[in-house]
């Protein structure tokens, strides 16, 4: 089971470093044409923001348990990716975007599978 949970972390790691990356490095306009329609209902800063959160949630989910530093950051930062996109899957919803919240919800409970493994059975 730590295989696959830190088979699962990397991948999570990988999808929000690149999602948030993307959400840091260009405009909210260009994301809107680009098809992410979400970013024109939040400000510029907010949509940093969330790439902000995304990155630091993909560094959280491999650096500390690699580093032996602080490893309850892991699980920590799959909480706080639990809960980002809990709120993604909750606006998508009342958006009536269901094709989009799909993939909310499956990072959600990827994300949460890691952090009940490192807060329990499967902890550094």
């Amino acid at each position: 089971m730590n295989i696959t949970l830190w088979i699962i972390a990397s991948l999570l790691a990988a999808a929000f470093l690149a999602a948030g990356l993307m959400k840091i490095t260009q405009s909210k306009e260009k994301l809107a044409a680009s098809g992410m329609t979400w970013a024109e209902q939040f400000s510029p800063g907010m949509v940093k923001t969330i790439g902000a959160l995304e990155a630091l949630g993909a560094v959280g989910l491999i650096l500390p348990a690699v580093l032996d530093i602080a490893p309850v950051f892991v699980p920590l930062a799959a909480t706080g990716l639990v809960v980002t996109m809990l709120g993604a899957a909750v606006f998508h919803l009342r958006r009536k975007e269901t094709k989009e919240t799909v993939p909310s919800l499956v990072l959600l409970v990827l994300a949460a599978v890691v952090a009940w493994g490192r807060f329990g059975p499967y902890a550094f």
